[in-house]
């Protein structure tokens, strides 16, 4: 089989298209036949290894959501059969025709749901309806999601407006600022600021905020939190906090890990997937892709990713060809 793998640390350059036998399911396993890669920041951010030089073991096949139908399955693993069509997370591996998953992390994909919705929903998907539950959003309170044009960001918008926010603000970073302001506004956000907006008070004060970037952008938002506010915090490096400045305004701030939600509170998680499928169907939740690129051109949607210039996914699809 295909698949796309780093010999060594460094930008999307280091990816190569390489061969391997298709491997075969364990334990508790399914062997997927691989038809939509889902690429994601954290991932691409694995090439580059950490400061020290070490990183992930060498070589590597990344990971990521799939989407695909089950060619076998391991043993002990109940309810799936050939020819069963799932989305997954694949810790490594994804980046191939052929993926081995564990069972517990697949699920059945229902008819109706395309190859690229399902992508979205099996992680960004849950991310976005996990985090927004966490902040305890009710009815009429403001929202504020940044990161809003990325993966789970453009989903996060949406469910929040579907879950009866008042108002929605996406804050944007500057790249392609325009396009992604207008593709937000076409899922019913009501107001688009840029980071430098939001540093300068632009979106006023809001209830919630859910925050996937972290670090500068982290302090404006928490500086845009009304009294009794929830930041809650997914991804990105967070800032040192003065406890004694959230008692005095009120303000909460919340950690979400999707590691620790999928694995300790699975009858939700799996609730969440079925609101997820069900909001896709009937239309109220919209994926949006940036791009479709063949296998052999992952190095090409890792330099998208981290330009920070797509709207919605960029996915790879393993039986397209350039």
């Amino acid at each position: 089989m295909r698949l796309i793998r780093f010999h060594t640390y460094g930008g999307p350059e280091v990816l190569t298209l390489d061969r391997a036998p298709v491997p075969a399911p364990g334990e508790g396993e399914l062997l997927v036949k691989v038809s939509a890669i889902g690429v994601t920041l954290p991932v691409v951010r694995l090439t580059r290894g950490v400061p020290d030089g070490t990183g992930v073991p060498l070589p590597h096949v990344p990971g990521g959501d799939v989407v695909g139908t089950v060619a076998s399955v391991g043993a002990g693993v109940t309810g799936y059969a050939v020819g069963d069509r799932v989305a997954a997370l694949a810790f490594t591996g994804a980046y191939a025709e052929y993926v081995v998953v564990p069972a517990a992390f697949a699920a059945p994909v229902p008819d109706g749901i395309t190859d690229e919705s399902a992508v979205h929903l099996v992680r960004g998907g849950q991310v976005a309806l996990g985090v927004l539950r966490a902040s305890g959003l009710q009815d009429g309170e403001s929202v504020l999601v940044t990161a809003a044009a990325g993966g789970v960001g453009h989903l996060a918008v949406q469910l929040a407006a579907v879950a009866g926010a008042g108002r929605v603000v996406a804050a944007i970073g500057p790249t392609a600022a325009s396009t992604k302001a207008a593709a937000l506004r076409s899922l019913g956000v009501d107001e688009v600021v840029t980071y430098e907006e939001l540093s300068a008070g632009r979106a006023g004060q809001v209830d919630v905020v859910l925050d996937g970037v972290g670090g500068d952008v982290q302090r404006a938002c928490l500086a845009s939190l009304a009294p009794l506010g929830r930041l809650v915090a997914f991804s990105g490096a967070g800032v040192t906090v003065d406890v004694n400045e959230l008692r005095m305004h009120a303000r909460t701030i919340i950690g979400f890990a999707m590691a620790h939600h999928a694995g300790g509170r699975r009858e939700t998680y799996a609730r969440h997937r079925r609101e997820l499928w069900d909001l896709s169907l009937e239309g109220r939740l919209r994926p949006l892709v940036h791009d479709v690129l063949p296998l052999e051109r992952a190095c090409e949607a890792h330099r998208i990713v981290e330009g920070r210039g797509n709207v919605g996914r960029v996915l790879l699809r393993p039986g397209a060809r350039c």
